[in-house]
Formats: C-alpha cells, sequence, structure tokens
C-alpha cells in the first residue's frame, strides 16, 4: 500500500511538474514574441550585485538601447555600440576607443539578447506571483541545462499585462546574486538614423587613441 501512495506521489509531482514547465514556455513565448514585434527599445535599468561573503554590495544603473541585433549600451561611464558589424567600446575617461569584431560565442549575452536569451540552454518552471507596486509580477525559474554553467538558477519576473521582463535575478553557485530591475522600458521610439555609427573621424579629432583588435 505504501509503494502505491509513493508511486501516486511521484506521478501527482511529475505531472505538476510538466504543467508548470508548460505553462512557463507558453509565458516566455508571450515575452519573446512581444519583444521581436517591436521596431526598437529603450530600457532604463538598476544593476545590483551582492555577495554577503564576499562583502560585495554594488548598485548602479545603466540604459540600452535596441534595434535588431543593434544596440547602443550606457554603462558604468563608458558606451559600448553595436553597428551589426563590430563592437566599439568608448571610454571617456580613458578618451580610448576599442574596436572588434562581433562576438561569435553563442553563449555570450550581449545587449542585443537580454530581452532573449531564456529561448536556449535552460528548464523553466512557474515560481512566486508577486504584487510590486500595483503591478502582477510571474517569476519563472530558469535552470541551466549545462550543469558545469556558474550560474545556479536565474529568477525571471514578467509583468503579467504587458508581457515585459520587469526584473531578472541571477543566482552563481559562488553566492554572488546579480539583480537587474527595470525602470523603464519604452518601445517604437523616434531614432536618429545615425544613432548606430561609429564617427571614427570624430573622436580621432578629440584625441582619442583607437585601439583594434
Amino acid at each position: 500500500m505504501k509503494k502505491i501512495i509513493v508511486l501516486v506521489a511521484l506521478f501527482t509531482s511529475a505531472l505538476s511538474m510538466a504543467q508548470s514547465s508548460a505553462k512557463a514556455k507558453t509565458l516566455l513565448d508571450d515575452v519573446y514574441n512581444k519583444v521581436k514585434s517591436y521596431d526598437n527599445i529603450y530600457v532604463d535599468f538598476k544593476y545590483a550585485l551582492n555577495n554577503k561573503e564576499a562583502n560585495i554590495n554594488q548598485e548602479t544603473r545603466g540604459d540600452v538601447t535596441m534595434k535588431g541585433d543593434k544596440y547602443l549600451f550606457n554603462y558604468l561611464g563608458s558606451q559600448q555600440l553595436f553597428d551589426g558589424s563590430k563592437v566599439y567600446t568608448i571610454v571617456p575617461e580613458n578618451e580610448e576607443v576599442t574596436i572588434e569584431a562581433k562576438s561569435t560565442e553563442e553563449n555570450t549575452i550581449t545587449p542585443s539578447k537580454m530581452l532573449t536569451f531564456y529561448k536556449k540552454g535552460h528548464n523553466y518552471e512557474m515560481d512566486i506571483l508577486q504584487t510590486i507596486q500595483g503591478r502582477k509580477i510571474q517569476f519563472v525559474k530558469l535552470t541551466p541545462i549545462d550543469t558545469n554553467s556558474e550560474i545556479k538558477s536565474i529568477l525571471l519576473g514578467i509583468d503579467a499585462e504587458t508581457k515585459h521582463i520587469y526584473k531578472l535575478i541571477e543566482t552563481g553557485k559562488n553566492g554572488t546574486k546579480t539583480t537587474i530591475t527595470v525602470n523603464s522600458f519604452k518601445t517604437n521610439q523616434t531614432l536618429s538614423k545615425t544613432l548606430f555609427t561609429f564617427d571614427e573621424a570624430k573622436y580621432k579629432k578629440e584625441g582619442y587613441y583607437i585601439i583594434r583588435n
């Protein structure tokens, strides 16, 4: 009798997990399709890095404008531009510009992938539903399929009404927790035609050192 009860419990648990995974996949597909439907996206965000054991507690902010694979990323006083071919990292403090080819590594999360990275390489299930500042935020838990990944889990908070990503909480196996909270999410903005164009002559004129990798 005990064996039958255990089997029923295991079957019920497996069924519940499968249903949770299916719901999570449906929600993530809705988010992905919503993101892909926009001509361009602007995100202003808060970035927090915490590790209690290492006594690390850092907070900063940044913003990124994305159109297809192209992006303009402002973070920690520097700017990174991808024009579809090359990546330009501009550091005003050092008066330097580093030019390099687009990364070919599939696992590299670039700003243009930050809203769609979850489509590959993860198992997922529904997590808690929270009300934050009057908004219903449904969290989905993502676990890397690769057991050698340095990431233990990712919680992706999704606005249930807009299907926009509101928060990302990444927990590393070393205890480091990275949290990205979206302060502002704008779509289909009027962008300058030269927003994703690097003007090398301008920076040379201003005395910047150009590094080509």
